[in-house]
């Protein structure tokens, strides 16, 4: 009879100790959310590229020039002769100014120390800085995909906000290679 209590009780821990069904998903995603991402976005970039050209329109005194990038700059002080650009880990210093599209000040004149490429800075201020030469001026136009995208800058710059920079690169130290 002990024996008979023993198998009893082994086989209940053995039938109660049936772990849980897999949950099942409640809900499927269709893509429907990605297909209202993706139209949100045509139109937010069609927006911008109306403003931006709204602004080169009305500067025609000023030859913009439309970067393989996707921004669009002008210089306002051109060096013709000298040949050195910025490359991959070279030291350069540079004094910039951010604007909104409506030309209201976010950064003024702000100085910076930085290695290309191998540290952080927003996606078209380090593409717009390899056309640069020591001494040169541009102003970049810049939508906010090459700017600082749906994220800002955490500080001043809020969600999807294209940006205007007048950039001067002041110095380029090479790399030692």
């Amino acid at each position: 009879m002990k024996n008979l209590h023993i198998i009893a009780i082994l086989t209940l821990l053995c039938f109660s100790c049936k772990s849980p069904d897999a949950r099942l998903p409640e809900s499927v995603q269709s893509g429907s959310f990605l297909k209202a991402s993706v139209e949100r976005n045509k139109k937010l970039n069609l927006s911008e590229r109306k403003q931006i050209q709204k602004i080169i329109k009305d500067n025609p005194n000023k030859e913009y020039i439309a970067s393989e990038s996707g921004f669009w700059y002008h210089y306002n002080t051109k060096i013709e002769n000298d040949t050195i650009q910025p490359e991959f880990g070279d030291e350069i210093h540079f004094t910039f100014d951010v604007s909104n599209i409506e030309g209201d000040k976010i950064y003024d004149n702000t100085s910076k120390t930085y290695i290309m490429d191998k540290e952080e800075l927003f996606t078209g201020l380090r593409e717009g800085l390899k056309l640069l030469k020591p001494t040169e001026t541009a102003t970049f136009i810049f939508p906010s995909q090459k700017a600082f995208g749906y994220y800002g800058d955490d500080y001043k710059i809020g969600t999807n906000i294209p940006l205007i920079c007048k950039v001067t690169l002041n110095t380029i130290t090479k790399k030692n290679d």
